[in-house]
């Protein structure tokens, strides 16, 4: 059973869970503007690649209630495409969105782009269930171990999550051993929120620093490393949470299979590769600060990226709503999402 919803619509106002609260206590953030939208998306109110991308759908159906003149609407546009540069979830849907809306009447804009973004609302929890089913079927055996790394599941998606949705799904089987997360710093969110996902729902869970994941892959029976994306190259490099690629170097070290879990909205044809990704930089003092607590030097230099990038010699397939790629992945990602 899902724990919990990221985003609701409510009496034209987005709700978004904020996730910055977790797991101390829960709260919603209403945001009546795009201006709100993209700034909660900046401020990891709501995160993940899926949501922030329906997020950022709201975001231009509230733009479209206030002033439905595509010159406004294509400046909300921007302004929520900047809040997060790395995921192409977000991008995506707002294209969709103005792409849908240039040809409508002014007058019918506001009901079209509430409908549009409710569409890739159901999708996104579609495709969620269908990731699920995909990923579960790699591992036929009786029990397997998981290794995850940040947050991928109702808390990122519109549905039971990407990576995290496989292992619900691998536990509605019966067949899960246990699930080991990172704590992904410096924001935490495998501590802070896949953790709490798990324990609602009394997953067999335990969290780890990120530090120890190559003593669990050394010395426990992991079955696989599963984890996200915010964005997937045409060759398969993906894009996903800082730490994402020194665990998939640990995989290969240790034998272990590793799997991306993503929506085909994340894969980006466009980008023939992994070095043509731009990747968010965020601010030092999420480094430097732990929830308020000063833990290095003020004025301490520090490299804070949002995510790095998995090479796909690495990578051993990509679950997606349509279907698993192999590789070479470039054929295999072409036809999943309609271009080849």
């Amino acid at each position: 059973m899902m724990a919990v919803k990221a985003l609701d619509w409510d009496d034209g106002a987005l709700l978004l869970f904020d996730q910055r609260q977790l797991p101390v206590r829960t709260a919603w953030v209403r945001c009546t503007t795009a201006g709100e939208v993209a700034a909660a998306i900046a401020q990891l109110v709501v995160r993940g690649a899926p949501a922030i991308g329906v997020a950022a759908a709201y975001g231009v159906a509230l733009s479209a209630r206030r002033d439905p003149e595509l010159a406004s609407l294509e400046v909300a546009a921007r302004g929520l495409e900047a809040a997060r540069p790395t995921a192409v979830n977000l991008t995506w849907a707002v294209q969709r969105l103005l792409a849908r809306l240039r040809g409508v009447p002014e007058r019918e804009r506001a009901a079209v782009a509430l409908a549009e973004a409710r569409a890739i609302q159901a999708e996104d929890e579609d495709a969620c269930r269908h990731m699920a089913q995909y990923g579960a079927d790699l591992f036929p055996d009786a029990e397997v171990e998981i290794l995850t790394h940040c947050n991928t599941g109702a808390l990122a998606t519109a549905g039971i999550g990407t990576a995290l949705g496989v292992v619900r799904e691998i536990a509605s089987r019966g067949r899960l051993g246990r699930l080991w997360m990172c704590e992904a710093r410096p924001v935490q969110q495998g501590a802070r929120l896949t953790a709490w996902e798990a324990e609602r729902e009394g997953l067999p869970a335990t969290l780890i620093c990120d530090t120890a994941a190559g003593a669990v892959l050394s010395q426990r029976p992991i079955a696989a490393v599963v984890l996200g994306a915010d964005r997937i190259a045409a060759d398969g490099s993906a894009a996903n949470k800082i730490g994402t690629y020194q665990l998939a170097v640990l995989a290969a070290r240790h034998g272990v299979a590793f799997y991306v879990v993503a929506p085909t909205s994340t894969i980006d044809l466009d980008l023939p590769d992994g070095s043509s990704i731009p990747i968010e930089e965020r601010d030092a003092d999420e480094v430097r600060r732990v929830r308020g607590v000063q833990v290095a030097p003020p004025e301490i230099e520090v490299f804070n990226p949002a995510f790095d990038v998995t090479p796909p010699d690495l990578v051993t397939a990509i679950v997606t709503e349509k279907g698993v790629a192999r590789p070479p992945f470039a054929a295999g990602l072409r036809v999943l999402c309609g271009r080849s």
